[in-house]
């Protein structure tokens, strides 16, 4: 099932493919997120080198998905034209416990008018899209009930 509609941009690494393992995570159903092997601090986005201690190349992890959402808006203008009549919906910004409470954005599935609480769990849902050229696959959330 898509929850976005055709023609957004297709999600790709950057061109120093920096995120390529956690785009490849994806596609597997699996999150990674970025952690030291030196000094063990969790980071996301990705990066080439340690937030905290400034080593290169930080470990991908492979974390559950699953979180609080930390913070969330309801988003009533496209940012993109294919969204024109999609609105609104929901962006929510999800703190990983299993990942030293890194944060990241994604969609909250399910009605846009629902009912937000912060600190509310939620668990991550694979979208994947095996057709696409290149094929690719995105992280969406959903609450917990």
């Amino acid at each position: 099932m898509s929850y976005l509609p055709a023609g957004l941009s297709i999600p790709v690494p950057e061109p120093d493919g920096v995120s390529a393992p956690y785009w490849a995570g994806l596609r597997e159903g699996r999150l990674l997120v970025q952690r030291c092997i030196h000094c063990g601090a969790w980071q996301f986005g990705p990066e080439w080198i340690c937030h905290r201690c400034h080593a290169f190349d930080p470990a991908w992890v492979e974390v559950p998905a699953a979180g609080r959402i930390h913070s969330w808006e309801r988003v009533w203008h496209p940012v993109h034209p294919a969204l024109k009549d999609r609105g609104p919906y929901v962006a929510v910004l999800v703190e990983l416990p299993h990942a030293g409470n890194v944060r990241m954005v994604g969609n909250l599935l399910g009605d846009a008018m629902q009912d937000v609480r912060i600190g509310a769990e939620v668990t991550g849902v694979f979208e994947h899209h095996p057709d696409a050229s290149p094929p690719y696959s995105l992280l969406q959330w959903r609450c917990r009930t």
